[in-house]
């Protein structure tokens, strides 16, 4: 019986990402959005959404309740190319994640609290399924 915590993350979200392709619609503003303001280009994986997407419903169901905040500071960088200065944290924007997460709200994979997002009965049985999935695969 396997859970989110028996298989890897990396490839959870990667097979969570492609389920998700197939429920949620990614917005058209996407392929010129930033991700952050410490970014230079926008993502160049067209499928970038799905995997924020899939990864973001991985941070609720493993640390939630979480909000904006908290997954702004997780999706973050630090910046480099300060000149003298030292390095400081830059924050990713906030714009994808909450859309993101509304989004994941419009599927019933996770509900609002006023501590912040929690995953749903539904959001947990999907994550459970798709890791039960990747450990067959795994085993086989």
């Amino acid at each position: 019986m396997a859970n989110i915590y028996d298989v890897k993350g990396s490839e959870l979200v990667k097979v969570a990402a492609q389920r998700l392709k197939e429920k949620m619609k990614k917005p058209e503003y996407i392929i010129y959005a930033k991700s952050g303001a410490h970014r230079e280009r926008p993502p160049q994986d067209p499928d970038f959404y799905f995997v924020r997407s899939a990864s973001i419903l991985r941070q609720i169901y493993v640390n939630g309740p979480v909000g904006t905040e908290r997954l702004r500071t997780r999706y973050g960088t630090r910046l480099e190319h300060n000149g003298t200065h030292r390095h400081h944290h830059q924050k990713a924007g906030g714009s994808l994640i909450r859309e993101s997460m509304q989004a994941l709200e419009a599927l019933n994979f996770i509900k609002k609290t006023k501590k912040g997002r929690i995953i749903a009965p539904a959001g947990k049985a999907f994550l459970d399924r798709v890791s039960k999935e990747i450990a067959g695969d795994v085993k086989s």
